[in-house]
């Protein structure tokens, strides 16, 4: 309902924004340089996170209709929100919260295994330490920004070999040197992950968000056996990316 003001950390400028309920939210538009799948990652990245108990603030879809933001002075985001009528996504905002910094805070091993594994399943390039997407709110951990989660679908080339391969840039990862509990939290955490609530997040995302011009597949259903067949198959894979993680570790203690 109110544009209250932009973020621009991000280089998608993400905004705070008062919605119906009269709660605030972090705005994710649709028209930002990502598009929809920023925000197809986003939606999917923080409902695993959460099923696995991590700490992800409340996604809702938020309508913008024509006239939002008008008052807005700066042209670039009046373009932003042009490009942005209709259906986006919004995580609540914890308001008070701060950066966790990883030189103050010491995560226990068990969660920080869980956080790198979650990492690991989706190929999350954006947990480190210049950019922990990680807040500290009334002294609990809490996971924010997963849009840059499941890159292959900017191109959707070989996101079967990827979903088998380990995962790289997990060396650089914020918590790797406290992930001392990859194995145990492997086993626990593919017990939760079912094919059956994997294709229940999967179906969260709305079709429109799956009907764009540049989509390779012929159908809605395709494009969602896409992203649910890569989770999958990266699961019946994760002791690849849970070996590749803790040899990178053991290089950097």
């Amino acid at each position: 309902m109110r544009y209250i003001t932009p973020l621009r950390e991000g280089g998608s400028m993400p905004a705070l924004a008062e919605a119906d309920d009269e709660f605030m939210y972090v705005l994710k538009f649709r028209g930002a340089g990502q598009g929809v799948k920023a925000l197809i990652a986003e939606l999917i990245g923080g409902e695993i996170a959460r099923l696995l108990g991590l700490k992800v603030p409340e996604l809702v879809f938020a309508n913008l209709d024509e006239g939002f933001g008008r008052t807005e002075g700066d042209e670039e985001i009046q373009d932003l929100l042009k490009a942005s009528t209709g259906l986006n996504l919004a995580l609540h905002f914890l308001s008070g919260s701060i950066t966790f910094d990883p030189t103050v805070t010491t995560i226990p091993s068990q969660l920080a295994s869980l956080i790198v594994w979650l990492d690991c399943l989706l190929v999350n390039v954006d947990r480190t330490a210049r950019n922990t997407n990680m807040l500290l709110w009334h002294k609990e951990l809490w996971l924010i920004d997963h849009g840059a989660c499941l890159y292959f679908h900017h191109s959707w080339q070989n996101q079967q070999e990827m979903a088998t391969r380990p995962f790289a840039l997990i060396k650089d990862h914020v918590l790797l040197p406290q992930a001392g509990d990859l194995e145990a939290i492997n086993t626990s955490s593919k017990v939760l992950l079912t094919e059956e609530r994997i294709r229940n997040i999967v179906n969260l995302v709305p079709d429109e968000w799956l009907t764009t011009a540049e989509s390779p597949f012929a159908t809605v259903e395709e494009h969602r056996e896409a992203y649910t067949q890569f989770l999958l198959t990266r699961l019946n894979h994760s002791e690849v990316f849970v070996k590749a993680a803790q040899h990178a570790r053991e290089a950097l203690i």
